[in-house]
């Protein structure tokens, strides 16, 4: 029998496909499509201490293998998360994880202490790599003493497993990693969207309102394995792996890289199955090429 299991630090998955911040909303919207029972965790949508309307309208575009987006995190905040979500996702078959961001160390710290005091979350991720946010977000991912800087206030404030997701917008994202880990991470999560445009030549004007967005999808594809292979040599921490996966080979390519579990994101828009038929199509890899767990693949190469 074939042993997906990997541990993310004291989160348990039963294998190693998640879904990818800002793609699968709170996991409900997908019930009538995917099981969610099948997958080894669901990373909903961000979450800030109050809520944010995010940027105008328009905010995604459609590029040659990929997408733009500028949404800007709008949330309706922590407090209505935990009132209102919460009840509602708690119970969910699988580990359910929540992205948290701020505008502050304070805010990620306080944010962090909230969702901590939730039983049925076990973990959350740290989002220090949005780049579509005027304050906060990518501002604290892009230096190796800014990501530190929270993810030492978060990790005082927070007692559970800590994810802290990685920006591609940087000189050396080993280094950021090795700065987090050094603060107690317990994991990095990696790429968030590599900054990108696109203009109307007919119109000649920006198509997103405000100007750039984060690019997504097989487009990014090879820059976020480069990255994760990176970044699994420079720290002892699991790293968690996203950036265009689309099918289980792309999953399977990040875990031979050194991800000991993958994110999915844009690929859910496309098909909102593609999750169950990643996991399923790992199974296969492992069995066609005669491995019985698919720890033995992570960072083969």
């Amino acid at each position: 029998m074939l042993d997906l299991a990997v541990k993310i630090g004291a989160l348990e998955l039963r294998n190693p496909v998640m879904t990818a911040s800002g793609t699968f909303g709170y996991g409900l919207e997908f019930q009538d499509f995917v099981d969610l029972g099948e997958l080894g965790g669901i990373v909903v949508k961000g979450t800030t201490l109050k809520p944010r309307e995010g940027n105008p309208y328009p905010r995604m575009a459609e590029t040659a293998s990929g997408m733009l987006n500028c949404v800007g995190l709008q949330n309706k905040g922590v407090d209505y998360f935990c009132e209102h979500i919460y009840p509602q996702v708690k119970d969910l078959p699988t580990n359910v994880i929540v992205n948290v961001s701020g505008s502050t160390i304070d805010d990620y710290a306080e944010t962090a202490r909230r969702i901590g005091e939730l039983e049925a979350i076990p973990a959350i991720e740290l989002n220090i790599s949005c780049p579509n946010v005027k304050q906060g977000g990518m501002a604290f991912g892009v230096t190796a003493a800014g990501a530190a800087s929270v993810v030492k206030a978060v990790r005082k404030a927070y007692g559970k497993t800590l994810i802290v997701k990685l920006s591609p917008n940087v000189t050396d994202i080993a280094e950021i990693a090795r700065a987090v880990e050094d603060e107690g991470a317990d994991s990095v999560s990696l790429i968030n969207t590599l900054m990108g445009m696109a203009i109307d030549a007919e119109r000649r004007r920006k198509v997103l309102s405000i100007g750039t967005g984060g690019l997504s999808g097989p487009a990014v594809k090879p820059v976020a394995l480069r990255m994760v292979y990176q970044v699994a040599q420079a720290v002892k921490i699991p790293v968690i792996g996203l950036g265009g996966i689309m099918t289980a080979t792309d999953a399977v390519e990040f875990l031979l890289a050194g991800a000991t579990a993958v994110e999915v994101g844009t690929a859910n828009f496309i098909d909102p199955a593609v999750t169950t038929k990643i996991v399923r199509g790992i199974g296969e890899y492992l069995a066609r090429h005669g491995f019985s767990s698919v720890r033995e693949i992570i960072g083969v190469v």
